[in-house]
């Protein structure tokens, strides 16, 4: 299953964004996240880069790419979400007056753990991070590089979610994970709604897209991203498509088959940060009823994405690209400019969810040094 696409066969436009909806994200809640978010040291709106020359080649109106390479200094949007989370917790264990420690732990392909472990040490808490056997080492380096414990154990990011939890409920440690399974919600919400932020700072900047790529993993990332749309803009919301790697692909799966489909494997994919075989259940509530497309794409779409973007000064990491290396596929297919609506008047929206996070990698793929294609 190399580059595939699938309308939402449970789409129905005409569903308002309703209690449902808003039980899961809110944009009361997205206000809140940002009230605080905003209120960091270091904080700054990330760039909306209009990308003209790729636009003219793909034959749309104009390409935007909000590129989060500087987030925080974490080089990736999970700043938003893992720290976000954390600072609610913090709080809470504050306000309860409880004598124990806090301590926190979380599965993670890279950017999320970093994310946790940012948080934690910004509030003295100590974070125990778990990473499967395929992690690089130079996305482990950089959690420890805040202060977090980081364990790593076999199988796929599914195995090192298990194992987090299994530790926390053995050890009284909390989860602070972005995805969410029956009987695990609240905190996953908080990080949901820590990314949300993202999509309310691109409408911010005068994004007013007829199309969005966001690409997949768990979902919590889209799922965030297309509930600020589907809430402010009801039907009138852009055409959305949730694109995946064709060797991880669960939300795809999930599309196909209706219901919460898991994918198994060992998930292999350049695209680390969207290795995921099992679709987050949050997610998927939204996802399911209110993307308009599913798309899959092999990890050379990825790479040659990249490489395009280095074309143009921007240093862009190979799950950050997902959704634009999507779309690139979809403009030169007629068949599916033709179901997603794509013309010469589009404008297209994707979300460059990380930057060069890890430099080996970065420089294997693209042949160049991240620093010399975007200095720092």
């Amino acid at each position: 299953m190399p580059i595939a696409l699938i309308a939402n066969p449970s789409l129905d436009r005409s569903r308002p964004y309703g209690s449902a909806e808003r039980a899961v994200l809110s944009l009361e809640r997205a206000a809140e996240a940002e009230h605080s978010i905003t209120s960091w040291p270091g904080y700054q709106k990330t760039p909306l880069v209009e990308l003209r020359d790729l636009a003219a080649e793909a034959g749309v109106g104009s390409i935007l790419y909000k590129h989060e390479a500087h987030r925080f200094g974490l080089k990736s949007f999970k700043a938003l979400g893992g720290a976000y989370a954390i600072e609610r917790l913090a709080a809470a264990h504050e306000a309860s007056g409880a004598a124990a420690p806090l301590v926190v732990t979380s599965a993670t392909d890279g950017n999320h753990g970093r994310s946790v472990a940012w948080g934690a040490q910004r509030h003295g808490i100590r974070a125990i991070i778990y990473i499967h056997e395929t992690v690089s080492q130079g996305r482990a380096d950089a959690i420890a590089a805040y202060g977090a414990e980081v364990r790593r154990g076999p199988g796929n990011y599914d195995d090192a979610v298990r194992a987090a939890a299994q530790a926390a409920a053995d050890n009284g440690w909390v989860v602070v994970s972005d995805t969410s399974w029956p009987g695990y919600e609240t905190i996953p919400k908080d990080v949901m709604q820590g990314y949300a932020v993202m999509a309310m700072e691109a409408e911010a900047q005068g994004a007013r897209p007829t199309h969005v790529f966001a690409q997949g993993g768990v979902g919590g990332m889209a799922a965030a991203v297309l509930s600020v749309a589907w809430e402010r803009h009801g039907a009138a919301r852009p055409t959305f498509t949730v694109v995946e790697p064709d060797k991880a692909a669960c939300l795809f799966e999930s599309a196909k088959a209706k219901r919460v489909t898991t994918v198994g494997g060992d998930l292999e994919t350049i695209m680390a940060g969207l290795a995921c075989g099992e679709p987050s259940i949050l997610a998927w509530q939204l996802l399911g009823s209110g993307a308009d497309a599913f798309m899959t794409i092999p990890d050379g779409e990825a790479a040659a994405a990249m490489r395009r973007l280095a074309e143009f000064g921007v240093a862009a990491g190979e799950s950050g690209v997902a959704g634009l290396a999507g779309f690139l596929a979809a403009a030169r297919d007629p068949v599916m400019r033709q179901t997603l609506g794509l013309d010469a008047k589009s404008v297209v929206l994707c979300y460059g969810t990380e930057g060069a996070t890890d430099q080996t990698v970065y420089r294997e793929i693209v042949g160049r040094e991240a620093a010399s294609v975007e200095p720092v």
